[in-house]
C-alpha cells in the first residue's frame, strides 16, 4: 500500500510534533546512563506510530514501509534514535505475510495497543555472524512442543520485549540439500521462558543499544508458536531482513539530514578571522556534498519501500539503499564533527552521540561489506566470492 505524498508529509509533521517533547537533553540523559527511553517509547505507541504496519481489523492504521521510514526518518532527523523500537517495524513482516490467523489473532491486537513487545529478534550467532545459514541453536520437536537450545548474539532489545522471533535448524544442516534449508521461524514468549530455559545478559557497547547476548537451555516453545511451515524459515525472515535494511536506511537518512542542517546552521554563526567560517569554500563543500549524497540515497530508500509496498521484489533496491545511506549519514557525521571543531566533541551539542550512533549503520544490520558481495554476485552476476 503507497501513501500519497501529502499523507507521508502528515505524518512527518506529526512524528516531528511528538519528537519536539524529547529534546537532546532526553536523549543524552539515556545516554550517559545507558537507559531505555521507555517514556519516548511509550509515546510512540500511545500515538499509534508503532502499529503502522499492523492491519486495521487488528487495530493497527494498516499503513506500508514508506509511513513506517517517514516515521523512523523524521525521529533521527529530529534528534533522537529509533534503535530501542524500531524492530517492531521490520519484524512485522514475517509475523504477517507468513504468520497463522491464530497468532495474528493473538498477538496483533496486544502489539498494536501496546500492551505487548514485538521487538526482539534472535537471528545472529557468535561463530556465525552475517552467515545466517551456520547458525547452531536447534528447536527439536518433542510432542507438541520445540525444545530449543543454542545462543544468540547481539539480540537487540531483548531485555524490554515481550516476544521474540527466533530463528532456528530444526533440520541438521548436512541433512539438507541446500544451506538454507532446515531453519525455522517461532514466536517465544520471553515473559514464560525468562528463568525457564531462556538467559538474558546486556551487552555494554559504544552507544545506547541495550544489546544482549541470549541462552537458550532446554528451553521448551509451544508447537503451535512455529511460524508458518518448518524448515522454510530462511526465507520467511528475508522479508523482514528486506524491510529492515530499508528502515534502517531511512534512519541513516534522517541522521544525516541533522547532521547537515546542524553544520549548516553552525557554519552561518561561527565567525573566525571575523568572517562566517560557512563563507569558506573549504567548509561549504563538504556539507554540499553531504547534502547532494544525502538526497540521492533517500530517492533509493523511496524506491525500495514502494516496491516493496506494491509486493514486488525489493532485495536489490533494498541493500542499495542501506548501503547509501550509511555511507551519506557517516559522510555527514564527519563533515558536521569537523565543520564544529572542538564543540563537536561536547556533550550538550549532541554531534558526538549521534556521531557514535550513526556508526554502527556501517556495521549493522549487515554490513557494507556483504551488501557489495551481494549486489557483485546477484545483480552484476560476478563470481561468488565467499
Amino acid at each position: 500500500m503507497t501513501q500519497p505524498d501529502d499523507e507521508i508529509a502528515a505524518i512527518r509533521d506529526g512524528v516531528r510534533a511528538l519528537c519536539a517533547r524529547f529534546p537532546g537533553a532526553y536523549w543524552r540523559a539515556k545516554d550517559r546512563e545507558r537507559a531505555y527511553p521507555a517514556e519516548f517509547v511509550q509515546a510512540l505507541t500511545e500515538s499509534g506510530y508503532l502499529g503502522c504496519l499492523i492491519p486495521e481489523e487488528f487495530g493497527g492504521s494498516g499503513l506500508g514501509i514508506a509511513a513506517a521510514a517517514a516515521i523512523l526518518g523524521e525521529i533521527h532527523q529530529s534528534g533522537g534514535n529509533g534503535g530501542a523500537c524500531h524492530a517492531q517495524m521490520y519484524i512485522m513482516g514475517t509475523l504477517l505475510r507468513h504468520g497463522s490467523a491464530a497468532q495474528k489473532s493473538a498477538y496483533l491486537p496486544q502489539i498494536a495497543v501496546g500492551s505487548l513487545r514485538l521487538q526482539a529478534f534472535g537471528v545472529t550467532e557468535p561463530g556465525a555472524g552475517t552467515d545466517t545459514t551456520a547458525i547452531r541453536t536447534t528447536a527439536e520437536l518433542r510432542g507438541d512442543h520445540y525444545i530449543v537450545n543454542g545462543q544468540k548474539i547481539w539480540t537487540s532489545r531483548a531485555e524490554y520485549s515481550d516476544l521474540m522471533l527466533l530463528l532456528a535448524r530444526t533440520t541438521p544442516r548436512e541433512q539438507v540439500a541446500k544451506r538454507t534449508e532446515g531453519l525455522s521461524v517461532f514466536l517465544v514468549d520471553m515473559r514464560a521462558a525468562r528463568g525457564h530455559g531462556l538467559t538474558v545478559r546486556p551487552i555494554r557497547t559504544m552507544l545506547n543499544h541495550a544489546t544482549t547476548e541470549v541462552f537458550f537451555d532446554d528451553l521448551a516453545i509451544p508447537a503451535a508458536n512455529l511460524v508458518g511451515e518448518a524448515g522454510r524459515g530462511f526465507r520467511y525472515i528475508l522479508d523482514g531482513m528486506n524491510a529492515e535494511r530499508i528502515l534502517i536506511a531511512a534512519e541513516a537518512v534522517g541522521d544525516a539530514r541533522w547532521f547537515i542542517e546542524k553544520a549548516a546552521s553552525y557554519a552561518k554563526e561561527r565567525i573566525v578571522f571575523d568572517r562566517a567560517i560557512g563563507q569558506n569554500q573549504g567548509v561549504q563543500f563538504p556539507i554540499a556534498r553531504s547534502y547532494a549524497a544525502t538526497e540521492a540515497a533517500d530517492l533509493m530508500v523511496q524506491r525500495a519501500a514502494a516496491l516493496y509496498d506494491r509486493g514486488a521484489p525489493a532485495g536489490k533496491e533494498a541493500n542499495m539503499a542501506k548501503l547509501l545511506a550509511a555511507d551519506a549519514s557517516w559522510q555527514a557525521a564527519d563533515m558536521c564533527l569537523q565543520t564544529h571543531g572542538g564543540f563537536g566533541f561536547a556533550e550538550d551539542f549532541d554531534i558526538e552521540r549521534k556521531f557514535r550512533e550513526t556508526r554502527l549503520f556501517q556495521v549493522a544490520p549487515i554490513s557494507t561489506n556483504l551488501i557489495l558481495s551481494y549486489l557483485a554476485e546477484h545483480v552484476l552476476g560476478l563470481p561468488r566470492s565467499y
